[in-house]
């Protein structure tokens, strides 16, 4: 898994040198179907040395959801989670498991499983499958869901299953490029299906040039 956190690390620093537009949107349904409510919100995200992740809002969040409340935690996965990157800094938090090969978008794929090795409080991880490319490490896609699930006698936030895709950016780099989700969560008070569409768009290179290395993965 070292290997794969090289890689991975090596994607995430190469992000921090694009630009991109997010576009956010969760959709609830009623019990027939049919959409009750939708949040929408379009960002563009840079980073710097001097502010870190910055994000310029282009459209105003809006909301008519009436049955789901978004909350600090769900934000919080749409930023880490959604788009994760298991990074040399995130390796040691996690536990992996081969599960077999797998063709994925055309590339020849490991298909590995990570988990949380323990959940500390107040820690958002994600938890399930990540398909990595053969012949360099890139990870093509993942699926899964943010962990833990919070559930108290006062608050129930529960979180949906999804998958993010990922494209090759300028000929060497693995980006997110969608996250999606149609499932159910059942809370207390009854089922509840939710729709989760995130677009990141328009991967744009800023800043002098730069040259990257952490040595060459282990292909073994």
């Amino acid at each position: 898994m070292k290997q794969i956190a090289q890689r991975e690390a090596q994607n995430a620093y190469a992000r921090e040198n694009y630009t991109y537009r997010q576009t956010v949107i969760v959709q609830e349904f009623n019990d027939h179907g049919l959409a009750t409510g939708e949040y929408r919100e379009v960002r563009d995200v840079t980073f710097s040395p001097e502010k870190g992740r910055y994000e310029q809002v282009v459209e105003e969040p809006r909301s008519t959801l009436k049955r789901l409340i978004l909350t600090d935690e769900d934000f919080a996965d749409i930023r880490n989670i959604q788009p994760f990157l298991l990074t040399n800094a995130q390796v040691s938090f996690y536990e992996a498991q081969y599960k077999g090969d797998e063709e994925m978008d055309g590339f020849p794929c490991f298909v590995v499983h990570i988990a949380p090795r323990q959940i500390l409080s107040g820690q958002r991880f994600f938890e399930g499958l990540l398909w990595v490319r053969q012949n360099d490490l890139s990870v093509v896609r993942s699926e899964g869901q943010a962990v833990p699930q919070i559930e108290t006698l006062k608050k129930q936030n529960l979180f949906p299953h999804f998958t993010t895709l990922r494209r090759e950016i300028d000929g060497k780099w693995f980006f997110p490029v969608e996250t999606f989700a149609d499932d159910t969560l059942y809370f207390r008070n009854g089922p509840q299906r939710i729709k989760i569409i995130i677009r990141y768009a328009n991967y744009k290179r800023f800043g002098a040039d730069s040259v990257i290395r952490f040595g060459t993965p282990d292909q073994k």
